[in-house]
């Protein structure tokens, strides 16, 4: 990374920390434990919230008695939906729709549950253990209707709604609708009939055609830390709410909707915050409830998930079906797509829509696609509802589309690597814009493969795959060390290599950013942005000592507190490096012409003249009269030096990449070793190397672990079969090889610092990456395609089917 220095040619210059590598200033309390989150707030007096949640999937409900809780030592209060009376949570916004009132979420289920871990009531106690024993006692009366699991479920069950087959609305989630599809967009060309062949005319002139249906399954967030909040009624009338969320002014207004109050009414802050990934982005019912107890009771309330729950009402990711055509002439060129999906949004039509219209707007990848047939629904089922996921909705575009070209890659004996070559979208196509309405800012997908290639050693590789294969089928293993001693063994394994390109969105909608001077010298800056583990405080200190030339330590950053930020969106989406850090940017650079004024006059010079120096101002050519930033703010009118600034971008950016696994898997076992991860990303100017490396690498780690280990099940009775750690299959580190990382770099042109997002790309290519490389393996069997997750049991199934056996 080229170093930069800043002020003016003409005067004193320091070296810039754009671009190096510092360390996270955010570490320290996270490493001596001092950091607190919300299960370590101890309050005099508070009280603890534990819910009572649906034991059956769904049913209506005929009734909740809580008068044995009530009677139980330690208990304050019991609650249902009746007593607490609470508005329900609207349908998430449609674009161009008004959300429909019988899709609305309620905070505690009334009338109806609708999936299992559905808060149904609510016991407060002392303390946590006394309102868990009471919760035990609250008595729930479901009378169970028909449950519906899959998307196919669904679908089923409302064509037989269509067709008069569902009398009652059995086997529909929300009757009055008549079905249980919620959500339906297209793009490109969609025939009006529905009939395939009419919509495989996307595919003409193609001498190739792939078909195949994949499952992208239903997975679980699994933070660190689940859910939690503390609500804390002030003298004055207001809550004080602490929050392990991404957006607080999000909360604050959700809050203050439900309890019938102004938004300056609430405070929200987020304490430390153990991980999000996307699904503590929005407001839970649970938070509206507390809320209104700790209102109602004028006590402090706190609730915090227990891991069991975490698993069965926190939102979940992933969850689509793909049907999917690719054709191709037979030198490669793909001539057009055809593929419809269904999406599982869960038990109610909430955030589940992100990542089902963000699938479709990124459907045609890094690709040139002459021709696109894209329809999807979105299904409600009796299972936990579906929410933004790190990636949402673009690591299910990407599964799709890049195992569809390795498909295509096999049938044409072509290689993976050449053929995405072939149909790459060129340099000079930018900004470009898709059938899906996406517009591209900039991309060089050649030139991130290539490296990647490069780092790799893919032809090595390929070699090493075609030798272990030519030996395997005359009946040698390939030799290795794999013993104790050191001594030769056969390794029987089968080596397989996976590529993904791909390019995402990121950096929606607008930031808040201000800067200011604080008497003692201090820059202030103040960001909407909520960050959770990015390192937004220590880029956007790099980004505002940059402008003022001053000390990274002379930098104070304030956020995640509605009471001391003007206002702000959030942190998801990949957003606030290039949202907050360009409006921290912007105010610094106002805050630097107010200061170039006032120095001058201190200083009697013109203001074009005065430059940054020593962590102050001076007139150039002159650094012995220099000014501190404090003696600056002393002098300027009114003693404020401030500004404030709201960055939006005229459409988001597009990072890219390239990803590179190679798997080793045992035949006799089923089992899945991973060798090596390889990843070049891109995502513009980068600020922070280290802070984009632990981005990456956390996302890799949770597309290898869609991709190897997880996926969240149900019985045909909508009962959860992974609602604990022992059934749902997260790894360590010590089931991740070491990743190697690069990068290239292209600027967007939509932000003054031409930066683009980098906190989710890793699980867009890592995903698939890791799956083709197992296809890859098992392909000389004859397997042609492997759903995820690919455990040993899935992959042993595989090969014993292959082989007859």
């Amino acid at each position: 990374m080229p170093v930069t220095t800043n002020g003016t040619a003409s005067g004193t210059t320091s070296v810039s920390v754009l671009g190096h590598r510092v360390e996270r200033r955010e570490d320290p309390p996270l490493l001596d434990g001092s950091a607190r989150f919300v299960a370590d707030i101890r309050l005099p007096g508070m009280l603890h919230a534990v819910f009572v949640r649906a034991a059956v999937a769904h049913g209506e409900l005929r009734g909740v008695d809580v008068s044995s809780a009530l009677a139980c030592d330690g208990v304050v209060a019991a609650f249902g939906a009746t007593d607490l009376d609470l508005p329900d949570i609207p349908e998430w916004p449609r674009a161009g729709a008004s959300p429909r009132p019988v899709l609305a979420r309620p905070c505690l289920a009334r009338d109806r549950v609708r999936f299992v871990g559905e808060a149904v009531a609510v016991v407060v106690a002392e303390s946590a253990a006394a309102a868990a024993d009471a919760a035990e006692q609250v008595i729930v009366d479901v009378e169970p209707l028909e449950v519906v699991v899959t998307p196919e479920q669904a679908l089923s069950r409302s064509q037989g709604a269509l067709d008069g087959d569902a009398p009652g609305g059995g086997g529909l989630l929300f009757p009055e609708l008549g079905t249980n599809v919620v959500l339906e967009a297209s793009a490109g060309e969609v025939g009006t009939s529905g009939d395939e062949e009419e919509d495989d005319g996307v595919l003409a002139g193609a001498e190739v055609v792939v078909r195949a249906r994949f499952v992208n399954q239903r997975v679980a967030p699994v933070p660190m830390e689940p859910n939690g909040i503390v609500v804390i009624p002030l003298a004055d009338g207001r809550l004080d709410c602490l929050v392990s969320c991404q957006a607080p002014f999000q909360v604050r207004a959700g809050i203050a909707r439900a309890l019938g109050c102004a938004e300056d009414d609430v405070r929200v802050r987020t304490p430390a915050v153990g991980g999000g990934f996307g699904a503590k982005g929005g407001i839970y019912p649970e938070h509206l409830v507390v809320a209104a107890i700790a209102r109602r009771l004028g006590r402090p309330v706190c609730h915090v998930e227990s891991r069991g729950e975490n698993l069965v009402s926190m939102s979940h990711g992933r969850g689509q079906l793909q049907d999917v055509a690719l054709g191709a002439r037979r030198d490669g060129t793909i001539v057009g797509l055809r593929a419809r999906t269904v999406t599982d949004v869960g038990a109610y039509c909430w955030r589940g829509t992100i990542p089902f219209h963000t699938a479709r707007l990124m459907a045609t990848g890094v690709y040139r696609i002459p021709r696109l047939s894209w329809r999807s629904v979105g299904v409600v089922t009796n299972t936990t509802p579906i929410g933004p996921y790190r990636g949402a909705g673009r690591p299910e575009a990407a599964a799709m589309l890049e195992r569809a070209v390795d498909m295509l890659a096999a049938t044409l004996g072509m290689d993976p690597a050449e053929l995405r070559r072939r149909n790459f979208l060129p340099p000079t196509a930018f900004p470009y814009t898709t059938q899906t309405g996406a517009v591209y800012d900039s991309g060089d997908y050649a030139k991130a493969l290539a490296r990647l290639l490069e780092l790799a050693g893919y032809d090595a590789l390929r070699e090493e795959q075609a030798e272990r294969r030519a030996r395997r089928a005359a009946g040698v293993g390939p030799i290795g060390t794999s013993t104790v001693d050191g001594t030769s063994a056969v390794d029987n394994r089968l080596m397989g290599i996976g590529l993904a390109t791909f390019v995402e969105i990121s950096g929606g909608g607008s930031e808040y950013g201000a800067v200011h001077v604080d008497p003692d010298g201090t820059i202030v800056v103040t960001t909407g942005a909520s960050p959770h583990g990015q390192g937004h405080e220590t880029t956007l200190a790099q980004v505002v000592s940059d402008a003022l030339g001053v000390p990274m330590e002379a930098v104070r950053v304030v956020h995640s507190d509605t009471d001391a930020v003007a206002r702000g969106v959030g942190t998801f989406g990949s957003r606030s490096g290039q949202l907050a850090g360009n409006a921290a940017a912007r105010a610094a650079g106002s805050v630097l012409d107010q200061a170039r004024a006032a120095a001058a006059s201190l200083l009697e010079a013109d203001p074009a003249d005065i430059v940054l120096t020593d962590g102050g101002l001076s007139v150039a050519g002159v650094p012995a009269r220099a000014l501190s930033w404090a003696e600056v703010l002393a002098g300027a009118p009114g003693g404020i030096l401030a500004a404030e600034d709201d960055f939006a971008q005229e459409e988001g950016t597009y990072p890219f990449g390239a990803h590179l696994a190679v798997v080793d898997v045992d035949p006799e076992t089923g089992a899945v070793e991973l060798r090596r991860l390889v990843a070049v990303d891109d995502c513009g100017t980068i600020v922070n190397p280290m802070v984009v490396e632990g981005q990456v690498h956390g996302g890799l780690a949770q597309g290898i672990a869609q991709a190897l280990f997880e996926e969240v099940r149900y019985d045909e009775a909508g009962n959860p079969l992974t609602a604990s750690l022992a059934d749902y299959g997260v790894p360590s580190a010590a089931e991740l090889p070491s990743f190697e990382l690069a990068e290239t770099v292209t600027p967007s042109p939509r932000n003054p610092l031409g930066m683009k997002g980098i906190g989710e790309s890793g699980t867009v290519g890592s995903t698939v990456a890791v799956q083709n490389a197992v296809v890859d393996a098992l392909a000389p069997l004859g397997v042609r395609h492997l759903d995820m997750p690919l455990g040993p049991g899935r992959v042993w199934a595989a090969i014993h089917a292959a082989l007859g056996s």
